[in-house]
């Protein structure tokens, strides 16, 4: 009986059966090599305050970064913190989350609910250690509602959307936490130096057998505007005191990040770590951010308030070195995230999984998202995007002009009123100039309908009374959880 086929055959089925292992195991979310996942978010970074935007700002670590990796064009945000971060944690939009109408008050008893999964949950599910340094900005009130009890293995940080650089108070209470305790031995010192001290602690201290989430919300650049000296002094040029100092706040963010990748690699945990960078929302123009030449910024619906600054980096990523144009949104990387740690998000989650588009710059999943919808006074809005056209009625925000750096006092006025009805094709005008709700009827018909239809899933926005059981003297001088 000849076998000579039979084994011919056999052999070529363990070739084959190896090839499709060593694909997989070097593909993010196989269980042979999940790759350790870095998410970082800097804080109201304007589209025109990075290098490979602007080369008068100093960010060589950020640009090499964005240009080894992929530079996500149309990386969509939204208007101020807390509804990104919640995007970010739960993969839904905010109107579907309840955090719709601007952000988190340190004296309201607001959260996201806890019927809500957040990230780390799920990462920490696939076998990942997870760990957040910075901001957090989802609620407070209740334990229940902070990092480590929503999947973090440790928190370090602040609770609340802002505070002083050096004496980590807002609002009249100390806001920094070390995991659940109140951390009263920092002041005067700058925050983002000891931030980045505590993240390269972790990175020193995990073992490579465990794959490692960080989810790295920045305080920079958010104000106050506060920063060393010697990173103002590297813009001795600028003139205008807000834009100097925040320009020295973005470097030291720069080199915050080049220190955090310097650990991963000394740690031997770079070659397999994905990056995902992005900023939270547009720059705030009155404290020096620059969104030019896109219109508006921070607090707006403008694409200057919306648009924001992101890339991916790693050594898994398949085509690099380029800038990709697909359509990606804030509530796409919990999907995204979790693919590749080998996940699946729900199939309900406003959220879509990107990771094909950042891994190889297949087309994006997405065709349209909500920048938003809100119903409480005075910002009563809706803004969508479907395909090359945008809509927004409503509230839009301001500023509204086109401003360049060198006129940041001035704040520009684009001359519409703060509501009122826009549409725009931003393929043919990214920078919104030219309204075609008079003009194209019909099309603002039928967006206005498909907005309408976004309206009817939306819930109530968290907006409750002041507390004053909220007032950090009834809770040793700290905003502390314990109140609602």
């Amino acid at each position: 009986m000849n076998q000579t086929k039979p084994l011919q055959n056999l052999v070529l089925l363990l070739c084959l059966v190896g090839l499709s292992v060593s694909l997989t195991s070097t593909q993010p979310g196989s269980n042979d090599a999940k790759p350790n996942i870095v998410f970082i978010v800097a804080d109201d970074l304007g589209w025109n305050d990075v290098g490979w935007h602007n080369p008068d700002v100093k960010t060589p670590v950020l640009d090499q970064l964005a240009h080894e990796g992929v530079i996500l064009n149309q990386s969509y945000v939204n208007y101020v913190c807390t509804p990104s971060r919640t995007a970010f944690m739960t993969g839904y939009f905010p109107y579907h989350a309840g955090s719709q109408h601007g952000v988190f008050r340190p004296d309201k008893p607001q959260a996201i609910p806890s019927n809500f999964t957040f990230l780390p949950e799920k990462l920490k599910e696939l076998g990942y250690a997870t760990h957040m340094v910075g901001k957090w900005h989802l609620g407070f009130c209740n334990w229940k509602y902070t990092p480590t009890y929503r999947g973090f293995d440790s928190f370090y940080g602040y609770y609340n959307g802002a505070e002083d650089y050096y004496t980590h108070d807002i609002d009249g209470g100390l806001d920094l936490r070390d995991n659940k305790d109140t951390v009263t031995t920092m002041s005067g010192d700058y925050g983002t130096y000891f931030f980045t001290d505590r993240i390269v602690d972790i990175i020193g201290k995990h073992p490579q057998t465990t794959p490692l989430f960080m989810y790295l919300p920045f305080q920079n650049v958010h104000e106050p505007l506060e920063v060393p000296k010697r990173f103002e002094d590297m813009y001795a040029n600028i003139h205008d005191n807000n834009r100097r100092k925040l320009l020295g706040m973005v470097s030291a963010l720069d080199e915050a990040i080049g220190n955090v990748t310097m650990a991963m690699k000394s740690a031997g945990l770079w070659d397999n770590t994905l990056v995902i960078f992005t900023t939270d929302n547009g720059g705030w123009t009155p404290f020096g951010g620059n969104n030019y030449p896109l219109r508006g910024g921070k607090v707006t619906l403008w694409e200057g308030g919306t648009r924001g600054v992101a890339f991916a980096h790693g050594e898994m990523l398949q085509k690099t070195g380029y800038t990709n144009n697909e359509m990606i949104h804030a509530v796409d990387w919990f999907p995204t995230i979790l693919a590749a740690a080998g996940g699946t998000a729900d199939a309900a989650m406003d959220g879509m999984n990107q990771l094909n588009t950042i891994m190889s710059g297949q087309p994006s999943p997405r065709t349209e998202f909500v920048y938003n919808i809100d119903d409480v006074f005075p910002t009563k809005q809706g803004a969508i995007r479907v395909g090359d056209y945008k809509l927004i009625e409503g509230y839009a925000g301001k500023p509204d002009g086109w401003i360049r750096p060198a006129n940041l006092t001035d704040q520009q006025d684009g001359g519409d009123p703060v509501t009122g009805t826009w549409l725009f094709n931003l393929k043919d005008d990214p920078t919104e100039h030219n309204n075609l709700a008079d003009s194209m009827p019909d099309k603002l018909k039928e967006m206005q309908a498909k907005l309408a239809e976004y309206r009817k899933s939306m819930v109530p926005a968290i907006w409750p009374k002041d507390d004053p059981k909220s007032d950090p003297k009834n809770w040793g001088g700290a905003w502390s959880p314990g109140w609602c």
